[in-house]
């Protein structure tokens, strides 16, 4: 039933990408975030009290942080979705996993200082090979995007899965503090809320556009969907191969969406783009399992 459970929640996210690329056409990014955000925190304030869980943190400048981290992603996202093919926006998005890959390798060379009591790191091979095939898969995903002079929202995109790998760290830490997601959740929405109504001061506002406007509903209610359903597979997965088989799961959004992009909007992806698809997701599932071995325990990623 995890199993299930995920690629529901897999096809919960890609779906919210169609409503919001429909609703890109009549919403800047700010709007959407901010929209998204009312939505959220109406849903999660219910599910915290149907579970009994507080709302009171004793760590608001970590979940400020979060929130502050999260929204820069979203809202790259979100403006990518409207701009990009929406399974080339996805997989950007879905590009963290290999981005906190190279985060590990990267951190771990900056804080090593020679000695002679300190060794200098073991190389991680695998990670290393990791990160270089999942940064070919882009440049081969992005070739069509700069030949339709898309570089500025392909580099958005790209953008919004590095922004992600920042807010899933902070994720982790505030889950080893005990913060139940619900709660880590709930801030999320109030700070994409904050920080969408404040960008809206700059970006100014759209011309409500009738009926149009309905799309706004289920992008809020479809997110929150997709993170129950994740939360429950994580939940229902016992073992650690369960776990591991999850969170590759994850990745079956990217097959929805570009489903949805060449149903739905007469995308053409062209051979080169699906081979980028394909090095992405391959080097996303081997960064999440060596991901999973450094830390087991890791909280559910979010869309």
């Amino acid at each position: 039933m995890q199993a299930l459970w995920m690629v529901l929640a897999a096809f919960l996210f890609a779906s919210m990408g169609v409503c919001v690329k429909m609703a890109s056409a009549h919403f800047n990014a700010a709007e959407l975030v901010c929209y998204r955000g009312f939505i959220g925190i109406a849903i999660l304030w219910l599910l915290a009290r149907s579970q009994r869980v507080s709302l009171a943190t004793q760590y608001p400048g970590m979940h400020a942080w979060r929130s502050l981290v999260g929204v820069v992603s979203l809202g790259a996202w979100f403006y990518a979705i409207g701009q990009l093919p929406l399974a080339t926006a996805m997989t950007l998005n879905y590009m963290s996993s290999v981005w906190i890959a190279a985060f590990l390798v990267g951190g771990a060379l900056i804080a090593w200082r020679p000695s002679a009591t300190a060794p200098r790191p073991a190389f991680q091979g695998s990670l290393v090979v990791t990160v270089l095939t999942g940064f070919v898969g882009v440049v081969l995903m992005l070739r069509p995007s700069l030949d339709q002079n898309q570089a500025f929202a392909g580099l958005i995109g790209l953008m919004s899965g590095m922004t992600a790998a920042f807010a899933y760290m902070q994720v982790m830490a505030l889950s080893r503090l005990g913060e139940p997601e619900s709660r880590t959740v709930f801030y999320f929405a109030v700070g994409s809320a904050a920080a969408g109504g404040l960008a809206m001061l700059f970006t100014g506002t759209s011309a409500w556009p009738g009926w149009p406007a309905l799309w706004l509903l289920p992008i809020g209610v479809l997110a929150a969907g997709g993170q129950l359903c994740m939360t429950r597979a994580y939940a229902t997965a016992k073992t650690p191969r369960g776990t591991l088989v999850v969170a590759n799961l994850q990745y079956s959004g990217i097959v929805f969406a570009a489903i949805y992009s060449v149903v739905l909007f007469n995308d053409h992806i062209p051979t080169i783009g699906w081979v980028g698809m394909v090095l992405i997701v391959g080097s996303g599932i081997v960064a999440t399992v060596l991901r999973a071995r450094a830390a087991p325990d890791s909280p559910a990623e979010e869309h």
